[in-house]
């Protein structure tokens, strides 16, 4: 499995030319850095002073394919009146363009909006709900071919076999850490049981979601939009383990339930798709190692201390995952 690439050609000046040949008219001087670590994403502002946000995605993640598909669902959704932030139309007629460097990009209105905090609310909970609820009946609707299907005997097994193969653990706690690795997916390839597979957001947490005064809430950030059961999307929002969130679940199905029909069964999952993300996550930053501020952020990352917490972690999830 290829290894994400770089930024490194991704000048200024060949970010100043990729969005003045997309809005086809000049921009001024301001571009300012805003946060992500996978994308490198920038506010900027044409000669007329229209704010728009710029997207470079992360080169090696995402075909072109796969990004318009990402871009497909967002406008789908707008067309339903979901509230999400969908890409602009570009010069070309497209809404992903390619910067001089290859760099595939995406362009973006600003939009403004307070981070959400749901605490024991239970009207915002029942709205988070009906909200996923809106996105899935539009997700429903059709397949996405080029994104990632959440299956262990093909995306999570791929994820396993780089995270081995790729150099990153030593051999002080390689062998530890194939054993657990291997465990956990022969577990997972004998309970996961995903019913009804459909196009999700694939990350949807609060930190996703704005509450913008007077208009409710809004998704945000669909780059790891993929196709999988819709419990991915409601799982993610409980503030600690399901057990713990009776409330708050509740709560959420409740709203969901208003909208479309949700598989209670489908609650039994749970655990097993967060050993899933465990195992993308940890794979997700192996691609990314090389990056120049890879380092910076995750310091420890990769060495034996790192590889033994990530296995106790591993091995905790695999006990939770037999005792359920």
């Amino acid at each position: 499995m290829p290894e994400f690439g770089t930024f490194d050609t991704l000048t200024p000046e060949v970010i100043f030319t990729a969005a003045e040949e997309a809005f086809n008219c000049r921009f001024s001087g301001v571009l300012l850095p805003l946060p992500s670590y996978i994308n490198r994403v920038y506010e900027m502002e044409s000669a007329d002073r229209e704010r728009f946000i710029i997207k470079f995605y992360r080169p090696g993640r995402w075909s072109r394919a796969a990004l318009l598909e990402e871009h497909v669902f967002t406008l789908e959704a707008r067309e339903a009146e979901i509230p999400v932030i969908a890409p602009l139309r570009l010069a070309n007629g497209s809404t992903l363009g390619t910067a001089p460097d290859g760099t595939f990009f995406g362009a973006f209105p600003k939009r403004w909006g307070r981070g959400l905090e749901p605490e024991s609310d239970a009207p915002v909970w029942r709205r988070l709900g009906a909200l996923i609820g809106r996105l899935h009946t539009v997700g429903a609707a059709r397949a996405a071919k080029h994104r990632i299907r959440l299956d262990p005997r093909g995306n999570t097994l791929n994820e396993v076999a780089h995270l081995l193969s790729c150099g990153v653990a030593s051999e002080r706690v390689l062998p530890a850490l194939t054993s657990t690795l291997k465990r956990l997916l022969a577990a997972l390839a004998e309970r996961y049981r995903p019913g009804e597979t459909i196009r999700l957001h694939g990350d949807c947490h609060k930190g996703n979601i704005l509450e913008r005064p007077g208009e409710g809430l809004m998704l945000i950030d669909f780059d790891d939009m993929l196709s999988g059961p819709p419990v991915q999307d409601l799982w993610l929002l409980l503030p600690g383990p399901v057990e713990e969130c009776a409330f708050e679940l509740g709560e959420l199905l409740a709203g969901y339930g208003s909208i479309r029909n949700f598989d209670r069964f489908s609650l039994d999952q749970i655990e097993l798709l967060r050993a899933m993300r465990m195992i993308y996550f940890l794979d997700w930053c192996a691609k990314q190692r090389s990056d120049s501020g890879f380092a910076e952020r995750y310091p420890d990352w990769g060495t034996d201390s790192f590889w033994r917490a990530e296995i106790a972690a591993l091995e905790n999830q695999l006990a939770v995952i037999a005792e359920s």
